[in-house]
């Protein structure tokens, strides 16, 4: 806990609260509206997810001496959609479409990740095929019905999928996104005829153009639906009786926030949530810094993954395909994951964490990960059950990390530790423990730097004109030794790296997306059809955010149109401004090019309409919160042998305490805080400015 540097926050302060489940530690972050912000980690509870966070939300705000009627608000970022997915268990679903479109969801784009890869599996369907039905329906690519819908067809194709234990289904009917009557007709009998069944039609929840990614989409919504709504249920009924009658808002795959009843019935949008919101927080803590160009680096317990900040702007995709991996070729060629065409913040993932598990393959080789310990049965230091080494213990070994993490919370065994490294890593490399655990942290480096890569290298920025942000628990003990990797000359670690994505969630709007097909040709742009088009998304977009509480003066909106050169599937959006064809056409080559490198002179053509429905949120979190006066102390808490490996060999190395540290630091130095440690190698220098942050300068 962290209390805040002018004391106790005073009742009935309107005070926030964000919340980010981890793999290991939930992170909470109470900002109360004067200035204070208390932090807390509780262990994750990943059986039931909601109890961490209703213990964490107790403490919290006892912490920050309120009293859970003084809560205001309390934002979200949810892992239950992505775990979902991860591990298989959604709802029992079935698919409702178009006659000859059954299988649409296993052909998906005739692609592969990697044509030579003989070993690569294909990722069976989140809808058996027995569980797919056809029905008889055709509306043409204009919106013309050609065949009625055949409703008795439907009712016995709904009654058979429900008889098998289905409870959740997914309607996507061919080129409904051009004329939904058919599919809002079935959606309508369906809900009559089943009302505990979850109907989840495509023109809900995704209508424009790709019958996969359409089918894709909206089966994902299907599948994870069910269990999003009973886990915020359980989540807002614990608030309740806790006596936090605040509204729950959850952050979204695109870094946004929004009502807990939109992510009900979309979750689809909400399967990255939590990990944007890191992202969110960097780029307003680089605006706050007048930083432009920054890679976002956080290491939690499961994975760790980075994000691009150019030019002060996020980097974003419309597409996202979950568990695809990192490679260029599956960043590129969609094949290998559940494909979702939502707006999401352009992430790069790797399965590597503080809680990933170090083994020797069949090869005889070290592998570091994708398997995590987690938060049970834990890393081997815990003393709760874990026995296989991770990255914990060898940074434990290595000395890098103190006797306890979560300020005291978690005492750490170097002894248990420095046995499991020897006798799993050690004796069949005939390494000493330390030898070892130097070994895994260069291995869990080298994956990570992959993530970074992915993000600038393979899309053509150079990584040496960026500065590396580093959160989450362990983000800073890895970040220097990874931007050197990279040949990155700074790290900027934030006053509270630990809880940081908790705070970016503190610092998001609520923003809602609305689209609309309008296929032609860029050259013969109707533009008074398009105003009238936005118009009525525009009052969609205002009555929307009205119902999430959004005031009439804090909306903004912002239209984008879609477009693409003739002959190829991929569109981009680029912003609309009215009445300027040309401006539009140089915006689209110029976006084009940005991406690919080369352009076309091709006809451009028109696919769509959007609109950005954004709500700014009053009293978002301050990045410029100065330090507390109880940081001028500058003497060292502690010495520890440090061990840098055979190039910078063992040191003799000062720890200070994260909050009442040098205000300018020589390698080598650790800070020790309540929510993360920081690691300055010995060929560094750190500088803490006023608002707590360090920023690290490699040699």
């Amino acid at each position: 806990m962290s209390p805040a540097p002018d004391g106790r926050a005073p009742s009935g302060s309107g005070a926030r609260i964000g919340v980010d489940i981890g793999g290991t530690f939930t992170d909470l972050v109470l900002a109360d509206g004067a200035g204070a912000v208390f932090h807390r980690k509780v262990s994750s509870t990943p059986a039931a997810p909601e109890a961490a966070v209703l213990e964490g939300v107790a403490a919290i705000i006892a912490d920050a001496g309120l009293d859970p009627a003084d809560i205001a608000e309390v934002v979200h970022g949810t892992t239950v959609g992505s775990n979902t997915l991860l591990q298989k268990v959604g709802a029992p679903t079935g698919l409702i479409t178009t006659r000859g479109f059954r299988d649409v969801l296993e052909i998906g784009r005739l692609r592969t990740p990697s044509m030579f890869d003989l070993q690569w599996e294909k990722p069976q369907p989140l809808v058996a095929r027995r569980h797919r039905r056809e029905v008889t329906e055709r509306i043409a690519a204009d919106g013309t019905i050609l065949v009625p819908l055949d409703e008795a067809e439907l009712m016995a194709a709904a009654e058979d999928l429900v008889a098998a234990g289905l409870t959740s289904l997914a309607l996507c009917f061919l080129n409904s996104y051009r004329n939904p009557v058919h599919e809002r007709r079935a959606e309508l009998l369906l809900a009559e005829r089943f009302p505990k069944v979850r109907i989840t039609s495509s023109v809900s929840v995704l209508p424009e153009a790709k019958e996969y990614e359409r089918t894709s989409t909206t089966v994902v919504n299907a599948y994870v639906r069910p269990v999003l709504e009973q886990y915020l249920t359980r989540l807002e009924q614990g608030l309740a009786a806790a006596g936090v009658s605040a509204p729950l808002l959850v952050c979204n795959s695109n870094g946004a926030l929004a009502s807990s009843q939109t992510a009900r019935e979309k979750p689809v949008f909400f399967i990255s949530s939590g990990r944007a919101a890191g992202v969110v927080g960097g780029s307003r803590l680089g605006e706050a810094l007048e930083l432009k160009d920054l890679v976002v680096f956080d290491m939690g317990g499961t994975t760790a993954s980075a994000s691009l900040v150019q030019g002060g702007e996020l980097m974003r995709v419309s597409e996202y395909e979950f568990r695809a991996g990192i490679s260029t070729p599956s960043r590129f060629i969609k094949a290998g994951g559940y494909m979702m065409s939502v707006p999401t913040v352009d992430v790069a993932e790797v399965g590597s964490g503080a809680g990933s598990v170090a083994y020797v393959d069949e090869g005889g080789l070290m592998r570091v990960g994708p398997v995590s310990a987690g938060a049970d049965p834990g890393p081997v230091c815990y003393g709760i059950g874990g026995t296989r080494p991770t990255v914990t213990d060898a940074n434990l070994v290595l000395g890098y990390l103190p006797a306890a993490l979560a300020g005291g919370a978690r005492p750490l065994s170097v002894e248990a530790s420095r046995a499991a490294m020897s006798r799993d890593l050690g004796t069949p490399f005939g390494l000493s423990a330390e030898a070892a655990a130097h070994g895994v942290r260069e291995v869990v480096n080298a994956n990570m730097a992959r993530a970074i890569r992915a993000v600038t290298v393979e899309r053509g920025v150079d990584p040496r004109d960026f500065t590396l942000v580093a959160i989450g628990g362990s983000g800073p003990v890895h970040a220097a030794d990874i931007a050197r990797l990279l040949a990155m000359p700074r790290v900027l670690v934030p006053a509270s790296p630990g809880v940081f994505t908790a705070m970016g969630m503190l610092a998001g709007d609520v923003e809602r997306y609305f689209i609309r097909p309008f296929p032609c040709r860029l050259d013969a742009l109707d533009t008074e059809a398009v105003e009238a088009v936005l118009a009525e998304l525009s009052d969609e977009a205002r009555r929307a955010l009205e119902e999430e509480g959004v005031a009439a003066d804090h909306v903004r909106l912002s239209p984008e149109i879609d477009m693409r050169f003739r002959g190829q599937e991929v569109s981009l959006a680029v912003p609309y401004r009215a009445g300027d064809v040309a401006s539009l056409k140089a915006a689209f080559t110029s976006a084009y090019e940005a991406i690919y490198s080369y352009s076309s002179a091709d006809t451009i053509e028109v696919v769509s309409l959007r609109l950005i429905g954004r709500g700014l949120r009053p009293g978002k979190l301050d990045f410029k919160a100065r330090r507390a006066e109880a940081a001028q102390a500058a003497e060292p808490i502690g010495v520890r042998t440090v061990h840098f490996g055979a190039e910078r060999g063992t040191r003799e190395t000062p720890v200070y305490d994260r909050r009442a540290c040098p205000a300018s630091l020589t390698g080598p130095a650790i800070l020790e805080g309540a929510d993360s440690t920081v690691v300055i190698p010995p060929d560094a220098t750190a500088e803490v400015d006023a608002h707590n942050n360090l920023l690290i300068t490699l040699s």
